[in-house]
């Protein structure tokens, strides 16, 4: 209610006078909101999660850690929504909802006596202040490339947005629950370009994880296979049931939050070996049929180039990809370079609509397929503007041991489109929709 409030009043405020305004805007909604719902964070250990990709992941990873332990966890993610008691499908499509949103998620979790809350928190919500009246403890990075550039204006400006949520640690009060201090605590990705970076912030206990020399938590001795992955940290071994090299790093995010809590490794091992699967990602839908169709969140060309190197290890015949291209002037320097990566790695590429928001969809199409240089358009390329008839061919094209890859929504429940207007969408329930009609 409130924030159809603000939107309102937002909406009458001139264009210009509301942009000359809106850092002071944004700091005040965090500032009154948090004061409104009685400061929440201040009652609850906060874990925040940041880095281009793996967060939702590891999110999930760290929950069923935290819960193998004891311990009663709510939190907010990309893909869902948990109070502690509850969760479902993050249906907003965003990460950090409004200000009022998430310290009303918060105070549910204090009421619900969550012991800790993890908040995964986005560069786009670190430049809004969303993150700046929330208590954290710890901080963990899980890697960094070009993501939301023009957004920010620049790689450099994406990163120190990143940066801020390191530095905002120094300024959350200490806390002490149950009788036991809280260390502020950042625990970094020894692996990225930028782990110097964001080690070089002020905290009272820092970590590092990766598979590289260096690293506190370090993974060696890794095996992955259609199954999933196994490695061993130290003399202990541990089995993740989640496809792809990268879950192991996601993994060792999640183990590296654990320790910094002092969970035991028996705990440690139990919650990982839990997770069989996260919505949305890596998300294998299966009605019976004799191929396999996955949907994945991927939009952005790093990740879509690690998940096909994943598909790798699933034994296969041919690849077809649908995919397409956010609108709304993001990051339109990729729609080329994801065209050219679904041509190279895909047998059949399908270029559809996405999330156009006022831009013209067909435009956006247009420029991702035309990265597909080696594919031919009718043969082996199609230009589908309904997202839905573009995974209805996707499917009809798709014999016994084929893949069948649709990314860029995993399990979003809208697609936006023009004047701000959301049409209800799941890619995974049109899937099964389609998949039931042609078993049929």
């Amino acid at each position: 209610m409130i924030d159809r409030i603000l939107i309102l009043i937002k909406k009458l405020i001139p264009k210009k006078l509301f942009k000359a305004l809106q850092p002071f805007y944004h700091f005040l909604l965090g500032y009154v909101s948090a004061a409104w719902y009685g400061k929440p964070s201040e009652k609850m250990i906060v874990v925040g999660v940041t880095g281009t990709t793996g967060k939702t992941t590891t999110v999930f990873l760290i929950a069923s850690i935290l819960k193998s332990a004891g311990m009663k966890v709510g939190y907010i993610t990309t893909a869902m929504f948990s109070d502690g008691e509850k969760e479902w499908l993050n249906d907003k499509k965003m990460t950090m909802v409004g200000r009022f949103f998430t310290q009303g998620m918060l105070i549910r979790m204090e009421e619900n006596k969550c012991d800790v809350v993890i908040v995964e928190t986005t560069s786009e919500g670190i430049a809004q202040f969303r993150h700046k009246f929330i208590n954290y403890d710890t901080l963990l990075f899980t890697g960094l490339y070009p993501e939301h550039i023009e957004s920010h204006g620049g790689f450099e400006n994406y990163k120190k947005a990143k940066g801020k949520l390191f530095a905002h640690l120094r300024d959350c009060k200490k806390k002490k629950i149950n009788g036991k201090e809280i260390e502020k605590t950042t625990i970094v990705n020894a692996d990225d370009e930028h782990a110097e970076y964001f080690q070089s912030f002020w905290a009272e206990k820092k970590m590092s994880f990766g598979i590289q020399k260096g690293a506190e938590i370090k993974a060696e001795n890794i095996t992955s296979d259609a199954s999933g992955s196994r490695f061993t940290i130290r003399d202990t071994q541990y089995a993740i049931n989640l496809l792809g090299g990268f879950n192991v790093a996601n993994s060792l995010a999640a183990i590296s939050v654990a320790k910094a809590m002092d969970i035991y490794d028996e705990k440690i091992k139990s919650g990982l070996e839990k997770i069989t699967g996260t919505p949305g990602r890596l998300e294998k839908i299966d009605e019976g049929q004799d191929f396999t169709v996955i949907v994945d969140y991927a939009f952005e060309p790093n990740a879509v180039l690690k998940l096909y190197e994943t598909i790798g290890n699933i034994p296969h015949s041919k690849i077809i990809h649908v995919l397409g291209s956010t609108g709304g002037g993001r990051d339109k320097a990729r729609r080329p370079k994801l065209g050219k990566l679904a041509g190279e790695k895909a047998d059949y590429v399908i270029v559809t609509n996405e999330d156009p928001y006022d831009e013209d969809p067909m435009q956006i199409i247009d420029e991702v397929a035309a990265g597909a240089e080696n594919k031919k358009e009718g043969e082996n390329l199609w230009k589908i503007l309904d997202r839905q008839e573009a995974i209805r061919k996707a499917l009809s094209l798709a014999q016994a041991q084929d893949i069948v890859l649709i990314t860029g929504k995993g399990s979003e429940q809208a697609i936006c489109v023009e004047n701000g207007k959301k049409i209800l969408w799941d890619d995974r329930e049109v899937v099964r929709e389609e998949l039931n009609g042609l078993i049929v």
